[in-house]
């Protein structure tokens, strides 16, 4: 009471200043924990019966979860740019698959992320983790919002400073990896950044899942008084795998296991000291990931559940992702959502909750779903755009109904006069076959006609206002 009261008496002599200290601090802070690869089944609380996770399943317990989550992508760095921006890929010249360590493009320091949001608010901002939208100093965090950064610039299997000198993938390759955890720092050139500057090379990759962590922990600390957003991306379970040593299960066919449950212990340390410091009443914390698990990789990658097929694909196994928000009080605690959402909405969604308009005159494609997170059931989003990894158009989502335009890719070897096939045409019901295995196109050619013509309709207003990327100058 004696706080409320000084504090009035404050505005009354000091005016708008204190309030705007006053703004400040009735401001929720935001952790976005973002992973890499995990599959839609890869969560306890999403139906893992082998993988343990009770810190996540804990935020699902005291939240929401959302079932019904989409990323723009089906892969890292477009993906990415998503979430960041509120646009699908394609509208932000981010779309053509990822990012290497000898690409000369990235995210447009011009483009407004969630960060340029929150830090034009006051907030401090900071990023841990993987990048992937870019190495070069203009396209790096600190370009794009964000106060500080620490973490790796692009994927763990890329190697600094043009990609070569890797060892063998696949499941086999992977398996030796696991069995030989030195080879993070024998087999593998990763860069670990801080900044702008390289810091460690090569990251030990053992650890890195605990010192992201552990940094958002500092940062959340010193910054307990004034608003904060964290961006956490992680860099596992995206392979190679490594977890620490003295965490480790020596069975290769644990390796997935056993990465995703150190995540979870990781996530349960920073859930604790959120709770520690006081924050959980005024803290959203989302738990999702970048797309679908990469099932080429078997017991190294994860698995989509009930979903189809996995990364890289814009089957629902691809693009569709376990999600976990939580807010005590604020978030309806041990509710579910299966509402249309996606990453694409997490920008205009975090400036409906902080009560700021977004800029105007920079289009956007994600929609303000504050009121699915408050416990409603009604979606803004009615539909969704699927390009392919390679930033192709592919599909709609449209209410029950997904469409897919499957376009054959000319071969390499193919000769100047091959002719692409017609391309296949497959329609789901998503509300009665969520694994996508009963293609009903023939039996509904209007509704084929109708997708069709809606989804090439919203494709061509993305290209013709499409932005660029930042490029390196030659």
């Amino acid at each position: 009471m004696f706080r409320i009261s000084f504090l009035i008496s404050l505005i009354l002599t000091f005016g708008s200043s204190v309030s705007v200290i006053l703004a400040e601090e009735n401001k929720p802070n935001f952790i976005i924990i973002f992973t890499d690869d995990q599959g839609y089944g890869d969560l306890g609380c999403f139906g893992s019966t082998k993988i343990k996770t009770p810190n996540i399943d804990r935020m699902a317990k005291e939240g929401r979860r959302f079932t019904n989550f989409m990323v723009a992508s089906p892969v890292c760095t477009p993906s990415r740019a998503a979430l960041l921006t509120g646009c699908y890929p394609k509208r932000v010249g981010m779309h053509q698959h990822v990012l290497f360590p000898s690409s000369t493009k990235g995210l447009n320091p011009e483009e407004y992320t969630i960060g340029d949001h929150l830090k034009k608010q006051g907030y401090a901002t900071a990023a841990f983790g993987k990048w992937h939208l870019g190495h070069h100093p203009e396209t790096l965090p600190q370009n794009n919002g964000f106060d500080t950064y620490y973490g790796i610039p692009y994927s763990n299997d890329m190697n600094h400073p043009d990609n070569k000198g890797k060892p063998p993938g696949r499941a086999p390759g992977m398996d030796d990896l696991w069995n030989d955890p030195k080879s993070t720092l024998t087999k593998w050139n990763t860069p670990l950044m801080e900044n702008e500057k390289i810091i460690e090379l090569p990251v030990d990759q053992r650890t890195v899942t605990r010192r992201y962590t552990q940094k958002a922990i500092d940062f959340i600390t010193k910054n307990q008084k004034k608003p904060f957003f964290v961006y956490l991306p992680h860099s596992m379970p995206h392979i190679p795998l490594y977890v620490p040593d003295e965490v480790r299960d020596p069975n290769p066919l644990n390796a997935y296991t056993n990465t995703i449950e150190h995540i979870d212990a990781e996530v349960g340390r920073l859930m604790d000291k959120v709770r520690e410091l006081g924050l959980s009443k005024n803290t959203y914390v989302i738990y999702t990931t970048d797309n679908g698990p990469w099932l080429p990789f078997k017991h190294h990658g994860g698995s989509a559940g009930p979903l189809r097929d996995g990364k890289g694909t814009t089957f629902e196994g691809g693009q569709r992702v376990p999600c976990v928000m939580w807010a005590p009080g604020r978030i309806p605690a041990g509710t579910e959502c299966n509402e249309l959402m996606g990453t694409i909405d997490l920008l205009p969604t975090i400036a409906e909750l902080t009560k700021t308009p977004l800029p105007k005159g920079k289009k956007i494609d994600g929609l303000n779903a504050a009121s699915l997170l408050e416990g409603g059931n009604d979606s803004p989003r009615k539909e969704f755009i699927y390009y392919t990894s390679r930033g192709d158009l592919e599909g709609l989502r449209q209410g029950k109904w997904k469409i897919l335009v499957k376009k054959k890719r000319k071969p390499r070897n193919a000769g100047k006069n091959w002719k692409a096939p017609a391309p296949e045409i497959l329609l789901f019901d998503m509300e009665n076959d969520l694994g996508e295995k009963n293609n009903l196109a023939d039996d509904n050619p209007q509704k084929v006609k109708e997708l069709t013509a809606r989804m090439n309709v919203l494709d061509a207003e993305i290209t013709k206002n499409a932005r660029e990327p930042w490029y390196k100058k030659q």
